[in-house]
């Protein structure tokens, strides 16, 4: 399935996502040459419907059209199918940001695909690996990794203040990455946010002009850190609403603006209704079943029951059905953090 280029294709600066299928066959990898040579690689449209990569890769691109690139770039273009129907993935596919190496879903050819692309990278002695996303919720500019280690939170502090240590869901591009080079995943707001595009090609555009991704502590303050500790799904059976839509369970109209606020025990994110013995389901990031450490139903209310700050959580019943509601988190401070070492 995968193409690979060792130039851009006509018309690929100008095409908008739903397009890329008259230009690119399919999953592409493009392969640039730089002054540098040890390629900065980026991922983009991992998800259908999330077109910030593109455009802040189209951008960067027309920036550095009269001259060399200041070190080589290889541009992973993701789902183009599902890009074409403006789609985050197709029914009966896999999501493509859940296959790389380390994946817990069944082995398949676009699980096999990822996984040449890794090898590919490591060949070339990739410099770094950026992911580029879209939100379906609001939540802030923000990037995730998933070590715990200098160049990962040097390389995470040049786009956002606001990052995200996870280890759940596996098989995301980040963490495929993350054992050859520095590695982040960078949430970039809601499609057609103009700022979040701007922050993205000045994140890629910074990254071509570094010598080296420092190997010394960020300063003290210059980033918040966070830890995802639980990830919420809703049972696949049941149906679900917002606001006073009747349904199996039903969530606060204004659901998405909870993330990334420090909620308190007893805050109430939705009702489940009378009759439904279904529960949320709550995995921690070990796989193991926590629901009962998080969520109640007293009175049918659906409740915290310990101080949790979500992200992610959204309002698209798709992206719902397909992936999850939403995640929480806790600062990592309240934890016993991993030491943070210098590489």
């Amino acid at each position: 399935m995968l193409t690979v280029l060792e130039r851009l294709p006509d018309g690929f600066l100008e095409a908008k996502a739903g397009e890329l299928h008259t230009i690119l066959p399919g999953p592409t990898l493009i392969h640039l040459a730089g002054r540098r040579p040890q390629p900065l690689f980026a991922s983009i449209l991992l998800h259908g419907d999330e077109d910030v990569g593109l455009r802040a890769a189209q951008e960067l691109l027309r920036r550095h059209a009269k001259g060399d690139l200041p070190r080589a770039l290889s541009l992973f273009v993701g789902n183009v199918a599902a890009a074409r129907q403006g789609v985050r993935r197709l029914d009966g596919q896999p999501d493509f940001n859940r296959i790389w190496p380390g994946t817990e879903a069944p082995e398949s050819v676009e699980s096999r695909m990822m996984a040449d692309v890794v090898d590919q990278m490591r060949r070339r002695r990739v410099f770094a690996s950026i992911d580029l996303h879209n939100n379906t919720g609001v939540n802030p500019h923000y990037c995730c990794v998933n070590v715990i280690a200098n160049p990962h939170l040097q390389l995470a502090s040049l786009f956002s203040r606001t990052v995200v240590y996870f280890l759940r869901p596996k098989g995301v591009q980040s963490m495929a990455f993350a054992p050859i080079c520095p590695a982040v995943t960078c949430e970039c707001g809601k499609v057609g946010d103009a700022a979040g595009v701007v922050r993205a090609f000045e994140l890629l555009n910074a990254c071509l002009h570094l010598v080296e991704i420092p190997g010394d502590p960020v300063p003290q303050g210059d980033i918040h850190l966070y830890h995802t500790v639980a990830t919420i799904k809703v049972p696949s059976g049941a149906t679900i609403g917002f606001g006073n839509e009747p349904a199996d369970f039903t969530f606060l109209a204004d659901l998405e603006r909870l993330n990334f606020l420090e909620l308190s025990p007893g805050t109430q994110i939705g009702v489940r209704a009378a009759g439904v013995r279904d529960e949320l389901e709550i995995w921690d990031e070990n796989g193991n079943d926590v629901r009962r450490q998080f969520v109640d139903y007293e009175g049918g209310a659906i409740r915290l029951r310990r101080p949790a700050i979500p992200s992610m959580l959204t309002l698209d019943t798709r992206v719902i059905r397909q992936d999850c509601l939403g995640y929480l988190m806790e600062p990592l401070e309240c934890l016993a953090p991993p030491s943070i070492v210098k590489e």
